[in-house]
């Protein structure tokens, strides 16, 4: 029964530390989950059967995890599951608006430097001049370089 135990949880071990590499990179959850797996079946054989069988227990999984990973990358696996698509729209590099500096409008998302104000009944992405500017605030353009537009709060 022990060792049932044992090569349960190191097995699922290796199966999550696969999910993790293959299937979901980047949470590093379901990759701690697996490698905790693994060390305590580890230590479960250095525990029930001693420091030779554990041993024995702790190569066994590390060739194994290593093998599985190796042959897991070699078959392609992973290939069925990312994307393969590829993005047909494009960036608008020309787009010039009809601003002027000087020219008023009032924010409609708060600028933490960046977000969006109305100009004339346009909706425009603009810049602060670095500072934040909260929602509902009349601005006006500073500066305008390339399609960056640089404002900063009205006076009064």
């Amino acid at each position: 029964m022990d060792w049932l135990i044992i090569t349960g949880l190191i097995l699922l071990g290796t199966f999550l530390i696969i999910a993790e590499v293959i299937f979901v990179p980047g949470t590093t959850i379901v990759g701690i989950l697996g490698f905790i797996c693994s060390v305590y079946g580890i230590f479960l054989g250095y525990d029930y059967y001693g420091a030779s069988t554990g041993t024995i227990v702790l190569v066994v999984t590390a060739v194994i995890n290593m093998g599985a990973l190796i042959l897991a990358f070699k078959s392609k696996s992973w290939e069925r599951f990312s994307l393969k698509g590829t993005v047909a729209g494009k960036y608008d590099d020309d787009f010039k608006p009809n601003l002027q500096e000087g020219d008023k409008g009032v924010t409609i998302s708060s600028l933490k430097p960046v977000g969006k104000a109305l100009f004339e009944e346009k909706e425009i992405e603009v810049r602060s001049n670095g500072g934040f500017v909260p929602e509902n605030v009349e601005i006006e353009v500073l500066r305008i370089e390339s399609s960056k537009i640089f404002v900063q709060p009205v006076k009064n």
